[in-house]
């Protein structure tokens, strides 16, 4: 791994974060101030958070190259907030909200020195994907009304999505001037968020949507007032209103309401929300981190904590870590904290210096900023993606946006977590096995060979990854790893989307991550993120999906020009031949590849009987010999678990080659055989390569690894030893 910056490196990088933090601040702007006004709160609210954020969490952050300010997710509950605690006074409403951010930042530290940042991983992909679309329709259905120069519409998300028609048509037959420009702004600026992402040219592209519709607002106002005769048409309510003295009229928290549950109600939804989309924005930006850094998520979650304190004292939003511009900073060659610095610092600047400027944006102009931003959130896109996951996923999803709509934040993804605990069960058909597993250790990690080797037993789902993750955790990206789900029934999409992120993330930096164990589960859909449940033998033929592993396999077949069936039910006489397989049932054989004298196959046996039955799931090779052989074992020395079959028989000694006699336990009845059978050539050969377990029998060899499904790598490792052996032994 890249070891961290130096101070030489630091200021080096200074000039290209430096940009990154100007442009991001462009963005920023426009964003504090609607989310502040979509918040129910003024606008300099926004602005706070944002330059509170960026310079607190630069300085003692746990991430890299993250953007910190108020956040989308936020809005909703900030407003109910808002209304709520103030029982229709929004001004002292805000103030007791203040009090309830300054206590939710205090909630955060907590959370980071409890080491909490895994919280995150305990809400299934689909319910949170649930919250964020009804936040986003709940930003749609309050801010489409102010983008049409309608400022009093109030009532429910759903009260205010029925209205819109009726929003529209009043704007259209409005006699008001100021309504029909100001909606008029707001509709331009809409289009401009929308054919944005159309423009070519690079030199306009320097400067993002929002800041377009910043200057172009602005200069609206600017052409009335140098240059028309006629008055700017648009009343001042419908403009940003921003103090006179910035510095001089802070708002301060009133906590007068403490003690009371719609108090605790606002501050257990606001922590909730604030944690989870600063914990998804965290695990989303170190993919896109460049340097492929991991941040430190409960300290960043400590920073974000004492930033929102700060925040809430001085009359600012909670500080989240937000996606969209983390985004632009990391395409802007941003590298370090010092981006999100430099963005803070650039917000100072604007807003002492640009406030009268400030001052003359339509809030339509920012409301379509935000109309955009919930789209995005909601959009069929997204449910389409959910639903190509599989069916069940999308009616976790529905359940979960539903809910929230029609409630809260907080009962939408305590329902949604509900609802996906409730399908699960019914997809298995089995409520004990997550009762009965969901306490107990069910990931062991070794390293062999140079591989870390994680095996997961029983389910795998957003109730229990966190045992996973640990483990995955300590393991270098640079290194090899192996996830074994042979021995798991169940392994949810949540897992399995992460599975995918690990992967990503070995492979960018050089080192390799494979997922196994999987070919005999049935998939809910073609998604690479579908769950996976094991089905019995009898149904085998439901619903069968290529894994990941098996597309692999089959383009090994294709390089080696061998056969190759996935599903096959061959059934592989020749192993109760062997001895290794004298005292073994074997159950099942599939993944077999095979050329004309050799056949590579996962096969599942059970040991032992009643409580003591064991399952074990192997990948093995077998070798068709032409001529005769003598029945024999070789094993790495010492190896005796492989061998108990063979209890009574010394190891033989073969002269001339006391190293191989020394790494090797060979052994068999007539030693004569196969001392003759034991070539310099096959010796040099068994001491060149990779050391196996192989049995032999006259007619064949069976040859494998450990007792375990063997990764892409060892199959195809295994392939070319088979080749080498067939040769020599031909």
């Amino acid at each position: 791994m890249k070891k961290q910056s130096t101070f030489k490196t630091f200021l080096s990088e200074i000039p290209q974060n430096l940009f990154s933090g100007f442009v991001v601040s462009l963005i920023a702007l426009p964003l504090g101030l609607g989310l502040a006004l979509a918040s129910g709160a003024p606008p300099i609210s926004g602005i706070i958070a944002a330059i509170v954020g960026g310079i607190v969490v630069s300085i003692i952050g746990g991430s890299n190259v993250t953007i910190t300010g108020p956040g989308n997710g936020l809005v909703v509950v900030i407003l109910a907030a808002i209304t709520t605690l103030g029982n229709g006074d929004m001004q002292q409403g805000f103030l007791y909200t203040l009090a309830a951010v300054v206590v939710s930042g205090i909630i955060m530290i907590i959370l980071g020195f409890l080491r909490m940042g895994s919280l995150g991983d305990f809400f299934p992909s689909s319910a949170i994907q649930g919250m964020l679309a009804a936040i986003g329709i709940g930003i749609f259905a309050k801010q489409i009304h102010v983008m049409f120069g309608n400022t009093t519409a109030k009532g429910s998300i759903i009260e205010l999505l029925l209205q819109i028609p009726s929003g529209f048509i009043k704007f259209i037959k409005t006699d008001s001037n100021s309504m029909f420009y100001a909606g008029l702004v707001g509709i331009l600026s809409l289009l401009i968020m929308i054919f944005y992402g159309k423009i070519r040219n690079r030199y306009l592209k320097l400067i993002p949507a929002p800041m377009w519709i910043v200057i172009l607002s602005i200069g609206f106002y600017s052409y009335f007032e140098y240059f028309s005769n006629a008055n700017y048409p648009i009343d001042k309510h419908l403009l940003i209103n921003l103090p006179n003295d910035v510095l001089s009229k802070f708002a301060f928290p009133d906590f007068g309401k403490i003690y009371e549950f719609d108090f605790i109600s606002a501050v257990i939804s606001i922590t909730l929300v604030a944690s989870i989309e600063s914990l998804l924005s965290i695990k989303a930006v170190d993919k896109l981190d460049t340097l492929k850094r991991r941040s430190n998520v409960n300290k960043d979650i400590r920073a974000l904590g004492i930033a929102t304190v700060i925040s809430g004292f001085l009359g600012g939003l909670n500080v989240v870590t937000v996606i969209a511009r983390s985004s632009v900073n990391v395409n802007n060659k941003g590298s370090n904290r010092s981006a999100n610095f430099f963005h803070a610092s650039f917000l100072i600047l604007f807003i002492l210096l640009f406030a009268a400027q400030l001052r003359k944006i339509p809030l339509p102009a920012l409301a379509a900023i935000l109309v955009f931003t919930g789209y995005k959130l909601a959009s069929p896109e997204n449910i389409i993606k959910v639903f190509k996951v599989g069916k069940e996923q999308l009616v976790i999803f529905l359940i979960t946006l539903l809910t929230t709509i029609a409630t809260s934040l907080i009962s939408g993804i305590l329902v949604g977590i509900f609802a996906t605990f409730i399908i699960h069960i019914m997809i298995n058909k089995n409520a004990e096995l997550f009762f009965k597993n969901v306490v107990k250790p069910n990931v062991l990690m070794f390293k062999e060979d140079d591989i870390y080797y994680v095996s997961v037993k029983n389910f795998s789902s957003f109730l229990n990854y966190t045992k996973l993750k640990s483990k995955l955790n300590q393991i270098p990206e640079t290194e090899e790893a192996i996830i074994d789900f042979s021995m798991c029934d169940f392994v949810d999409d949540s897992v399995m989307e992460n599975m995918s992120n690990y992967a990503e993330s070995f492979t960018r930096k050089g080192g390799h991550f494979e997922v196994i164990g999987l070919d005999d589960a049935e998939s809910k859909s073609n998604h690479p993120f579908a769950l996976r449940k094991i089905i019995p033998k009898q149904m085998s033929s439901l619903n069968k999906v290529f894994t990941k592993r098996q597309g692999s396999i089959e383009d090994i077949s294709k390089k080696l020009n061998w056969q190759y069936d996935a599903f096959s039910d061959v059934e592989m006489k020749e192993l109760p031949n062997f001895g290794y397989f004298k005292t073994r049932k074997i159950q099942k054989v599939s993944n077999v590849l095979s050329n004309n004298s050799s056949t590579i196959f996962d096969v599942h046996f059970s040991e032992g009987e009643l409580i003591a039955k064991r399952l074990v799931k192997t990948t093995m090779m077998h070798i068709h010999t032409k001529k005769e052989i003598p029945n024999f074992t070789l094993d790495k020395e010492n190896l005796f678990e492989h061998i108990l079959h063979f209890v009574g028989y010394d190891d033989i000694d073969l002269d001339n080659h006391p190293d191989f006699s020394r790494r090797f336990y060979l052994s068999g009845k007539n030693e004569n055989k196969i001392k003759d059978f034991f070539t310099d050539d096959l010796i040099l050969f068994f001491e060149s390569n990779q050391q196996y377990h192989i049995s032999a029998t006259e007619k064949g060899l069976l040859v494998f690894g450990s007792e375990r499904l063997a990764s892409v790598k060892e199959i195809k490792a295994l392939a070319y030893f088979g080749i080498g052996l067939q040769k020599i032994i031909a």
